[in-house]
C-alpha cells in the first residue's frame, strides 16, 4: 500500500512539473520562429556596425605637434562605448545559440526535418562548430589593451600603443568578418534575400562597398602615421650618433614630452622635421602613397575632416582599382597597393553586378512585356493581319498590361493552399462581387464558393463577348465599363431590342438557367443576345463547369428568393416582361375601343328608333282625327295612308344604311388596331424547381 501511495505521489509530482511554467532562460527557440528571424536581422545590422566601429581605432593616433604623436582620448572613449554595446549584442547572440534548436541532419530526407531540442545536444553541437569563432569575435580586446594593458606599461608611448592597437584590431577583424557570412546565408535561406525590395538590395550592396572603402581609408591613415613615425625614428637614430647637443631621444617623439626643456632645446637645432617633411623636394625618405596624408595636413586636422578625406581616398582607390596610387619601393606599401587593387576589382565588380541585378528585377516584367509586344508585332506583320485587327490586338495588350502589370494571378493562386487561396479570393473579389445586386442576396458561404471560382476578364472596346446563337460558356459580372446587349429574337425581321449594361449588371444568365436544371444536357445553352463592349470592361467571369458545381453543391441557389432576385435583375427577363406588358396593354386598348364603338352604335340605333316611333305616332293621330267622316268617302282615306307609309319606309331604309355604315367603319377601325401586331418574344426558359424540396 505504501509503495502504491508513493508511486501515485511521484506521478502527481511529475505531472505538476510538466504543467509548471518554464522559465524564459530554459525555453528552446525554433530556428524558423519569428523571434529568431527578427533577431538575425538585428544582429546582422549589429555586425555591420561592429565592422564600422573597429577601424575607428586607427584614427586615435594623430600628429599633435611638430615632431611628436599623441592619442585622441575623447575619440577613444566614444569608440569604446559603441564597441562595448556591440560586444553585448554578440554575447547575447552566443547565449541564444545555446538555446536554439537545430534540424537533425539525418531527418532532412523529406520536408523540414526533425528539430533537436535537447539542451545538451544543442550545446555540444555549438561548442564543436561555431563557439570558438564567436568567442574570438566577442572578446573586448581593444578595450582591454587601451584601458588596462597600455597604462600598466612602464614607459608607454603613442608609437607602442599605435602598433599594439592596430595589431589587435586587425587580428580580431577576421572573426568578426567571418561571423557575417553564415548569418547572411541563414537569412537568405529563410527569406530568400536580405532586402525585401530591389532598391533596398541595391542600397545594401552599396553600403557594403562604402564599408570596404571605410576600412581601406582607415588602414591607409594608420599606415601613413606609422610611415611618418618610421621616418622620425630613422633620423633620430642618425642624430644620436652625431655630436648634436642635446641629442635626439625616442621619447621626444611623444607629445607627452612637449613641456620638457631638453626637448625644446633639441627642437631648435634638429633636422628631423625638415628631412621628414613630405613637402620637401630634397627629402631622402620616400613617403609614396602616404604623402597625401601630410601634404594635405590630414594627420593633424580634426577627426571629421580626417575621416571624410580617408573615406574618399578609400572609395577613389577601390573604384579606380588602385591606378591613382604612386607607390615607393617599400615592399609593405607595394603589397598594400596590390591588396587595394584586388579588392577594388572584386568588390566593384560585385557591386555593379548586384546593383544591376536588383535594378533589373524591378523592370524585369516591363522588359518581358516589351519582348512579348515585339513578338506580337512581328507575328502580325508576318501573318499580314488587317490594320483594324492589329489595332485591336495592340489595345488589348496595352490594356492587359495596365490592369495586371504582367503578373499571372491565376498561376500564383494555384500554387497556394486551398484555405489561403479562398481567403485571398474573398479579400480581392468579395467587395466587388457584393456590388452585383444578384450576389448581394446570397449568404457568406455561397459567396465564398463563388468568389473562389471567379476569374478576371478583361475586354477592350468593340469586343464581341458573345453573339446571338453562340453557346454560352461563362457568366460575366461587370465591375467597370459598359456593354451593349441586343437581340433580334432569333433573327426575326423588324425586331430589335438593345440595352446598356453597366457596373453591377451581368450577362449570360442562360447559363444559370442551364445549371439549375436537375439533369442538364451536355451541350451548353445558346445565347439569346449579342453582347458587345462599348468601353474597356473589367469583369469577373464564372465558367460553366464552376457554375454547375456551385449549383449542385449549394441547393440554396435554388431558393425562391434567389429566383425572384435573378428574374428581377436579369435584363433578358426584364425585356420579356416589358414586351409582355406592352402586348397586354395593346390588347386592353383594343377591347376597350371595341366596347366604346359598340356602345356608340347602340346609342345611335336607339336614337333612330325613337325618331321612327315618333313619326309613326303622329301619323296614327292624324288618322284618328278623320274617323267621324268614314262614311263620307273611303277613297280619301286610301289617298292619306299612302304618303305616310312611304315616309316610314324611307326612314327605316335610311336608319339601316346608317347603322350598316357605322358598323363597317367600326369593323375597319378594329381591324386597323388589330393589324398593329406586337412582336412575340418568347418567355425565357425556367428550370423545374419542383425537384428541389429544400424548403428555402
Amino acid at each position: 500500500m505504501h509503495n502504491i501511495a508513493y508511486s501515485r505521489l511521484g506521478d502527481l509530482q511529475k505531472s505538476f512539473s510538466l504543467y509548471r511554467k518554464v522559465p524564459w532562460w530554459d525555453h528552446i527557440l525554433e530556428p524558423d520562429s519569428d523571434f529568431v528571424f527578427r533577431w538575425h536581422r538585428i544582429f546582422l545590422v549589429t555586425c555591420l556596425i561592429a565592422l564600422f566601429v573597429d577601424p575607428l581605432y586607427f584614427y586615435l593616433p594623430f600628429i599633435g605637434a611638430p615632431g611628436c604623436m599623441q592619442f585622441n582620448l575623447g575619440l577613444g572613449i566614444v569608440v569604446t562605448f559603441f564597441r562595448t554595446i556591440v560586444d553585448l549584442f554578440s554575447m547575447f547572440h552566443m547565449l541564444m545559440k545555446f538555446r536554439t534548436a537545430f534540424v537533425a541532419p539525418n531527418s532532412r530526407v523529406f520536408g523540414r526535418g526533425d528539430l533537436v531540442k535537447d539542451p545538451t545536444a544543442i550545446a555540444m553541437r555549438y561548442l564543436k562548430k561555431d563557439f570558438v569563432i564567436d568567442l574570438a569575435a566577442t572578446l573586448p580586446l581593444p578595450q582591454i589593451v587601451i584601458w588596462f594593458v597600455l597604462p600598466a606599461l612602464k614607459n608607454p608611448t603613442a608609437t607602442h600603443a599605435n602598433h599594439t592597437l592596430a595589431l589587435i584590431v586587425l587580428i580580431q577583424y577576421a572573426p568578426r568578418l567571418f561571423v557575417i557570412f553564415p548569418l547572411n546565408r541563414r537569412i537568405n535561406k529563410t527569406t530568400g534575400s536580405i532586402a525585401k525590395t530591389a532598391w533596398a538590395g541595391a542600397a545594401y550592396n552599396l553600403l557594403l562597398y562604402l564599408l570596404a572603402s571605410h576600412i581601406i581609408g582607415a588602414a591607409w591613415y594608420v599606415a601613413s602615421i606609422q610611415r611618418q613615425d618610421e621616418c622620425w625614428k630613422i633620423e633620430c637614430r642618425k642624430e644620436m650618433n652625431t655630436t648634436h647637443s642635446p641629442s635626439c631621444k625616442p621619447f621626444f617623439l611623444d607629445c607627452d614630452s612637449l613641456n620638457e626643456p631638453e626637448r625644446k632645446a633639441w627642437l631648435r637645432i634638429t633636422h628631423v622635421l625638415t628631412k621628414c617633411d613630405a613637402l620637401n623636394d630634397d627629402k631622402n625618405f620616400q613617403f609614396g602613397m602616404f604623402a597625401d596624408a601630410f601634404t594635405a595636413e590630414v594627420a593633424s586636422t580634426n577627426f571629421i575632416e580626417k575621416y571624410f578625406y580617408c573615406l574618399w581616398f578609400g572609395l577613389k582607390s577601390l573604384s579606380s582599382y588602385g591606378q591613382n596610387l604612386a607607390t615607393s619601393t617599400s615592399s609593405g606599401e607595394i603589397l598594400f597597393s596590390i591588396l587595394i587593387c584586388s579588392m577594388g576589382l572584386v568588390l566593384f565588380s560585385h557591386l555593379i553586378g548586384q546593383v544591376q541585378g536588383y535594378l533589373q528585377s524591378t523592370s524585369a516584367r516591363l522588359e518581358e512585356w516589351r519582348v512579348k509586344r515585339r513578338d506580337t508585332e512581328e507575328w502580325m506583320r508576318h501573318r499580314q493581319l488587317p490594320i483594324h485587327l492589329q489595332d485591336r490586338v495592340r489595345r488589348f495588350v496595352q490594356y492587359k498590361w495596365i490592369a495586371t502589370r504582367g503578373v499571372d494571378e491565376e498561376s500564383i493562386l494555384r500554387s497556394l493552399p486551398l484555405d489561403l487561396r479562398r481567403q485571398i479570393q474573398r479579400h480581392l473579389s468579395l467587395a466587388l462581387v457584393r456590388r452585383v445586386p444578384f450576389f448581394a442576396q446570397m449568404d457568406a458561404q455561397l459567396l465564398d464558393a463563388i468568389c473562389e471560382r471567379l476569374v478576371q476578364s478583361l475586354n477592350t472596346k468593340d469586343t464581341f463577348i458573345t453573339r446571338e446563337g453562340d453557346p454560352v460558356n461563362e457568366m460575366l459580372f461587370i465591375i467597370r465599363g459598359q456593354l451593349e446587349s441586343s437581340t433580334t429574337n432569333g433573327g426575326r425581321s423588324g425586331f430589335f431590342n438593345s440595352i446598356t449594361l453597366r457596373a453591377g449588371d451581368f450577362c449570360g444568365e442562360e447559363l444559370l438557367t442551364w445549371a439549375l436544371v436537375p439533369s442538364p444536357s451536355i451541350s451548353l445553352p445558346s445565347s439569346t443576345r449579342t453582347v458587345k463592349s462599348l468601353t474597356e470592361v473589367e469583369a469577373f467571369a464564372l465558367r460553366a463547369e464552376d457554375l454547375k458545381f456551385v449549383a449542385s453543391q449549394f441547393k440554396r441557389l435554388h431558393s425562391k428568393k434567389l429566383q425572384h432576385a435573378f428574374r428581377y435583375y436579369s435584363h433578358q427577363w426584364r425585356t420579356w416582361g416589358s414586351c409582355f406588358i406592352q402586348a397586354a396593354w395593346r390588347r386592353y386598348v383594343k377591347r376597350k375601343l371595341a366596347m366604346e364603338l359598340a356602345r356608340h352604335e347602340e346609342l345611335y340605333y336607339a336614337t333612330m328608333m325613337d325618331q321612327e316611333n315618333s313619326i309613326g305616332s303622329k301619323m296614327e293621330g292624324e288618322e284618328g282625327g278623320g274617323g267621324g267622316g268614314e262614311a263620307s268617302g273611303s277613297k280619301n282615306t286610301t289617298k292619306k295612308k299612302s304618303p305616310h307609309l312611304g315616309i316610314t319606309m324611307l326612314a327605316s331604309k335610311f336608319a339601316a344604311n346608317t347603322r350598316r355604315g357605322l358598323h363597317q367603319k367600326s369593323l375597319a377601325f378594329v381591324s386597323d388596331v388589330s393589324s398593329l401586331k406586337m412582336p412575340k418574344l418568347f418567355k425565357p426558359e425556367e428550370p423545374d424547381f419542383s425537384a428541389f424540396r429544400d424548403g428555402s
